[in-house]
């Protein structure tokens, strides 16, 4: 009877092969076995076929996937082509569970189900025994024996000889195929706050071996099963879950779980012909800290980023906006940065003094994942938040050695790992977002920006805006400030009261009155859906205006440079950082074209930051070097005229040149004797003088 049913179920695929699969089957059939080994099935495809049928699939997956196969082989195919071996393979379950959410009271054990995460780790693509050949070392007589997942079997006897053994395994006999495990995590985006994320275990073999790596966003369907685990040499009564994967899809899309509906898209649109967007965008962004709102500004368009162009050639500009807040303690940059990495449809957030240069890039780590020590990649910060934000709080708190991880990162846009014989690279397509306090802790007025910064030259370059935050008492300012803060902490205790008191005597009505005035403009749930929307539809390009109006004013800031003596205002850097704040300007409106006002947009935005922290405190001069180098035009030509000066003096004295005079004499190169003890002091350390005898000087 069971022999009947089988032959059903057989025909039953076989005529849904003929319904569905014709054309997939006779592609498969010529490509086979070199090319492709697999059938891949549409879930939907089978439930629109027999809906008893999928469902049967579901819940039996490893019986009824044997029968797909069986009918694969009997489908009449040209006399020659057999696809002995093909697999078939469902895909796109029509919901997946959660990794968190798999439990046995919910029959998931033995399911056929589909998970959704990151490739966390992957182990090297290895070859899996599935059919042993023993030899008889005796008699030479072969035994067979398949192989499951569990130990390795061995015959108990010759069946030739009947001896023990011994036994030799014959590789040529045997059969193998690849195999790779993979350990998926979930998605850092679906994570309430402080929940560490979960991962689960997935075998893969044959064909669908070797197609994924770390970092990669996943679609995996599978069988789910337990396993007991081992403590030592004893049993215990916990299992471990590990899933046999069916199928392994790449979720190619930028925002995987961003469902935009017509109403949404019609909301987005109407949204987009506000002519007060750019202003509402900005009151959306962190509404409870005040001000700030051309940094709000900022963080908006690094939401948009600017569009990531392909050339011909294959080379790559990135569109990502990379950005970096440093300021005075208090003055809200972590909740900013928190509240967009809230915002952004996938972020990873992360602080500096808890962040090594491993966990920031990737590591190549050797664990008892797979079978064995062995040596695997796992993706870190930067990896997990390809085509999203990467929010690096506490930069500063850093070792200098970790930051330096980050370099290729944010320019390249990807982390080459060279490790333990694994070469290899990982994206990283995110936009930075960090912050940082300044060298001593709060900003010194009297001193050059840039020397506070106590970030290495070449990190601070690859930044397209730097904010620098200060914190100045100001009476209006502060009283401004002060109103804002307590609104929004009342609207805040109000709410709580309601909440938690159930004889609180404010009315909903009164909490809402309160609320409203400290809620954003724009429903965060909405913002995130604008952001995915015109990140996917948007993809604007310069008009001429626009590209008029950027290179007039670079060219512009650059012919300051021009007399030998004057700083290099700006490098080609700012440009591209330009272009890109103005695509992102154009992408906030859904424009498919950048106009003179994104242009100016972003031109402002650059001004000011150069304002800022590119301006030579002296000279009152932009001046590139101050970012690029650290160190100001004027600081550099200082530095100079004083060796040259030391170096003069040192010849009139046998002993070297005395460091009162060096001090009584600076005044002829511009330098009040205080800063010349200062110079004095970084060129000591550089080993650019020393001391032969006590407060005498020579130059190396």
């Amino acid at each position: 009877m069971a022999q009947a049913g089988n032959q059903d179920l057989t025909e039953r695929f076989i005529q849904f092969y003929r319904n569905y699969y014709r054309e997939e089957i006779g592609e498969l059939a010529q490509r086979y076995p070199n090319e492709q080994r697999s059938l891949y099935v549409d879930y939907d495809d089978l439930f629109q076929f027999d809906r008893d049928l999928a469902e049967d699939f579901r819940s039996q997956p490893e019986q009824m996937r044997e029968y797909a196969e069986e009918a694969l082989r009997l489908y009449d195919l040209p006399a020659d082509v057999g696809l002995g071996k093909a697999h078939v393979r469902v895909e796109n379950l029509p919901d997946s569970i959660d990794i968190r959410g798999i439990r046995v009271h919910d029959n998931h054990i033995g399911r056929l189900v589909s998970v959704r995460g990151i490739v966390r780790k992957a182990t090297d693509v290895r070859p899996k025994i599935t059919d042993a050949a023993f030899e008889c070392q005796r008699c030479g007589t072969m035994t067979y024996i398949p192989q499951s997942d569990g130990g390795f079997q061995e015959p108990h006897e010759c069946q030739g000889c009947e001896r023990q053994g011994p036994f030799r395994v014959n590789f040529d006999q045997s059969e193998f195929i690849d195999s790779q495990k993979l350990r998926i995590q979930e998605s850092p985006e679906g994570l309430r706050g402080g929940e560490t994320p979960q991962a689960l275990d997935v075998n893969v073999v044959d064909d669908i071996a070797g197609k994924v790596t770390p970092g990669d966003h996943v679609t995996a369907v599978g069988v789910l099963h337990i396993e007991q685990v081992e403590q030592g040499n004893e049993k215990s009564a916990i299992f471990d879950l590990y899933m046999d994967g069916v199928s392994i899809s790449i979720e190619d899309e930028e925002f995987e779980d961003m469902e935009i509906t017509t109403e949404d898209r019609a909301e987005i649109v109407e949204l987009s012909n506000d002519p007060d967007v750019y202003g509402k965008m900005v009151e959306s962004i962190a509404p409870a800290i005040y001000g700030y709102e051309e940094e709000k500004l900022a963080m908006v368009l690094q939401l948009f980023s600017g569009v990531t162009k392909h050339l011909p050639d294959g080379s790559r500009i990135r569109g990502d906006l990379h950005m970096l807040l440093i300021g005075d303690p208090g003055t809200g940059k972590s909740q900013m940065i928190s509240y967009v990495e809230n915002i952004a449809p996938r972020s990873v957030y992360t602080s500096g003094k808890g962040s090594s240069a491993a966990g920031l890039t990737a590591a190549a780590v050797r664990d008892d994942f797979g079978d064995g020590q062995q040596w695997s990649l796992e993706a870190g910060a930067l990896v997990l938040a390809d085509k999203g934000i990467a929010a690096i709080d506490e930069l500063d708190k850093m070792d200098a050695g970790d930051r330096s991880a980050m370099h290729e990162g944010l320019e390249q846009q990807k982390i080459s790992i060279s490790k333990a014989g694994i070469n290899a690279t990982l994206k990283s397509r995110c936009s930075l977002l960090g912050a940082a306090n300044p060298k001593y802790g709060r900003f010194d007025q009297y001193e050059p920006i840039g020397e506070q910064i106590d970030l290495e030259p070449a990190l601070i370059s690859r930044f397209d805006l730097i904010f620098t935050v200060t914190d100045q008492p100001d009476p209006e300012h502060d009283s401004r400030l002060a109103k804002h803060i307590l609104k929004t902490n009342y609207a805040g205790e109000l709410n709580t009261q309601r909440e938690e008191l159930a004889t609180s005597e404010f009315t909903q009505a009164e909490v809402d009155g309160v609320t409203e005035e400290v809620a954003p403009a724009i429903d965060a749930d909405l913002l995130r859906k604008y952001i995915a929307y015109a990140k996917r539809n948007c993809y604007p390009t310069m008009t001429d205006e626009a590209k008029s109006a950027i290179e007039e004013f670079y060219v512009d800031l650059r012919s300051k440079g021009v007399d030998e003596d004057a700083p290099v205002p700006v490098t080609a850097r700012q440009l591209e950082a330009l272009v890109r704040l103005a695509e992102a300007s154009a992408r906030v409106r859904l424009s498919d074209t950048v106009d003179r006002e994104d242009a100016e947009r972003s031109t402002n935005i650059v001004e000011s930051c150069l304002k800022d922290i590119g301006v030579d405190p002296e000279t009152g001069q932009f001046d590139a070097d101050v970012v690029e180098t650290g160190t100001s035009k004027s600081q550099r030509d200082r530095i100079k005229n004083l060796k040259g000066l030391i170096a003069e003096i040192e010849e009139e004295y046998e002993e070297g040149a005395p460091v009162d005079e060096v001090l009584e004499r600076a005044g002829e190169v511009g330098m009040d004797p205080g800063k010349a003890e200062d110079e004095i002091e970084k060129l000591r350390r550089k080993g650019e003088v020393y001391e032969p005898t006590q407060n005498h000087l020579r130059t190396t």
